[in-house]
């Protein structure tokens, strides 16, 4: 369903994530258009930052163009509205996270493993960011979440699986609507879980081991979801991970 590029030099430190695209440090645009690219990348990587401080809600169109240090007027060049700047934010994330869940699991033939590997990751990085977990919550409630990023590579390995007859699903809609939910409800508990707990360094160490424990759990039922029998489900999702971000 991780790694996406990192934060651009600045104030802003607080995300992980940096969603300036790969093409404005390329040169394949003229300098008008990645000069244009460059501001709208700034204007995400800054509302991605209040985010992570404030939450969606309490974020300004105001806060974003000071911290992104472009002027007021020219947050409409790039967005129409505050929800038009959260949903560019939410696919691009989630469409750069999915493309790097591609490139991990490119050398898998297995689509059983490709969809631990998937579930796994996601878990995994939602627990180290919370507020891209809390992102992916919303996105994955929304009508579109099967039709974009994390959704669509779902689907895809689903009905590759499904066409390879790996997979024994009698409802492939109801199946990755489970799919979805499961994956959903268990970001949420360990969310939930490690906001609850205290952070000493041997409490993160040990809520690290208890996590990718979690993450292999979540993955093996999902696979049972997909028709695989718990035992071997099971062990897949045991299997070492392809290498992801530190």
């Amino acid at each position: 369903m991780p790694n996406v590029p990192k934060p651009l030099a600045g104030r802003r430190r607080a995300p992980k994530a940096s969603i300036a695209p790969r093409e404005t440090t390329h040169g394949r645009y003229p300098r008008g258009a990645r000069r244009k690219r460059e501001t709208r990348a700034r204007l995400l990587e800054a509302a991605f930052g209040l985010v992570a401080k404030k939450g969606i809600d309490s974020v300004t169109i105001n806060e974003i163009t000071e911290a992104a240090d472009v002027g007021f007027g020219s947050f409409y060049n790039h967005f129409d509205s505050k929800e038009g700047i959260f949903t560019a934010l939410v696919e691009w994330l989630f469409e750069e996270f999915a493309n790097t869940l591609d490139r991990l699991a490119s050398g898998l033939s297995d689509p059983a493993e490709v969809i631990a590997v998937s579930v796994r990751h996601t878990l995994l990085r939602a627990y180290r960011e919370p507020v891209w977990g809390q992102l992916l919550i919303r996105e994955g409630l929304s009508p579109r979440a099967l039709s974009r990023g994390l959704g669509q590579r779902l689907l895809r390995d689903s009905e590759k699986g499904i066409s390879e007859r790996r997979f024994a699903v009698g409802d492939q809609l109801m199946c990755l609507v489970s799919v979805i939910g499961t994956v959903l409800a268990g970001i949420a508990a360990e969310l939930h879980f490690a906001a609850s707990s205290k952070r000493t360094v041997r409490a993160r160490k040990v809520l690290r081991s208890r996590e990718e424990k979690f993450a292999e759990r979540t993955a093996a039922v999902v696979l049972q979801a997909f028709g695989i029998k718990r035992v071997e489900a099971e062990g897949i999702a045991r299997r070492p991970l392809p290498a992801g971000p530190d």
